[in-house]
C-alpha cells in the first residue's frame, strides 16, 4: 500500500511543478517578446526600425509585431512567410517520470509449481524514476520499480519484485534543435535504453524462490510524444534479464528468466 501512496503524492508533485514550470516558462517568453523599454505594444527602437526598413522581410520589424528590443535579438532573420508559429523552447537538466505497465505473458518465463508451469497472467508493474538530460540524444535515469506476479491455473499465488535500476537512454533523433537564436523542440522521438538493476522476489506461500535477484541487462525500445514544452508521455517495451533462484515455488535453481512489460509513463522536464 506506500508505493500507492508515494505514488499519488508524485502525481500531486509532478502536477504542481508542472504548473510553476509553465508559468516561469510563459513569464520568460512574454519577457522576451515584450523586450525592454516598450511602449503601446511597441519599443522605440523597433518603430525606429520600421521606419526605415518597412518591407525589409529578414528583420523582426516586419513579423515582431508587439516585440521589444529583446525579442528582435531573439526573432532577428527567422523566415516569416513559411506559415510556422515559432516558439521559444529552453532545454531543460532533469526529469522526473513515473508510471504502470503490463506484464506480456508470451515473453515471460512462466512459472514453476512443482514440477508444473505456470504462465504470467494479469501482471503489472508501477515506476517511479528520476532523469537528468545529458545532451539532445542521451539522457540517464535512476528508478524505482514494483511489479506483481500473477499467474494462470494458480489464482491463490503471487509474487512481488522490488527493484531499484539505472539506465541509460539514448535518443534516435535529437530532442531540439537550435537554429541561431531559435531552439526548435520534436514532438516525436524514438529512444532505446540499457542499464541495470537490483531487486528482491517475495512469494507468497511455502517453498516460494524468494531473494535477491540481479536484471542484467535492462533493454528498453519505445517513443516519447511530448504534449508541451515539459509534459510527454513514454510508450516503451521493457525486456528484463533476472538471474536469481528460479522463478516460482518449490525451485532453488540457480538460472536466468526472461521477463517483459509493456510500460506506460508521465516524463515531467524541469
Amino acid at each position: 500500500m506506500k508505493i500507492k501512496y508515494y505514488f499519488a503524492a508524485l502525481c500531486a508533485c509532478v502536477i504542481s511543478v508542472d504548473a510553476m514550470a509553465a508559468g516561469r516558462a510563459s513569464q520568460f517568453k512574454r519577457e522576451i517578446k515584450n523586450g525592454l523599454g516598450g511602449y503601446g505594444g511597441y519599443s522605440s527602437s523597433q518603430m525606429v526600425i520600421s521606419q526605415y526598413q518597412p518591407t525589409n522581410y529578414g528583420t523582426a520589424a516586419t513579423y515582431g509585431n508587439g516585440y521589444g528590443e529583446l525579442a528582435q535579438e531573439v526573432f532577428y532573420d527567422v523566415p516569416s512567410n513559411d506559415g510556422e508559429d515559432y516558439e521559444l523552447f529552453i532545454p531543460t537538466k532533469m526529469y522526473v517520470r513515473m508510471g504502470a505497465g503490463m506484464n506480456i505473458g508470451a515473453l515471460t518465463k512462466s512459472a514453476r509449481v512443482g514440477h508444473k508451469k505456470h504462465e504470467s497472467r494479469g501482471s503489472w508493474n508501477t515506476l517511479i524514476g528520476l532523469g537528468w538530460n545529458m545532451s539532445s540524444y542521451v539522457r540517464t535515469e535512476v528508478a524505482f520499480q514494483e511489479s506483481t506476479f500473477k499467474f494462470e491455473g494458480v489464482s491463490d499465488l503471487y509474487a512481488n519484485y522490488h527493484m531499484l535500476n539505472g539506465t541509460v537512454y539514448f535518443d534516435f533523433a535529437r530532442r531540439y534543435i537550435q537554429s541561431g537564436d531559435i531552439t526548435y523542440r520534436r514532438t516525436f522521438v524514438p529512444f532505446m535504453g540499457i542499464g541495470l538493476g537490483l531487486g528482491a522476489y517475495d512469494f507468497s506461500g511455502p517453498h516460494g524462490a524468494n531473494g535477491a535477484v540481479l536484471a542484467a541487462p535492462r533493454l528498453e525500445l519505445g517513443m516519447n510524444f511530448m504534449l508541451t514544452d515539459l509534459l510527454g508521455i513514454d510508450i516503451a517495451y521493457q525486456h528484463q534479464l533476472f538471474i536469481g533462484h528460479g522463478f516460482g515455488w518449490s525451485t532453488r535453481r540457480i538460472g536466468v528468466d526472461n521477463v517483459g512489460n509493456i510500460m506506460a509513463t508521465i516524463r515531467m522536464n524541469f
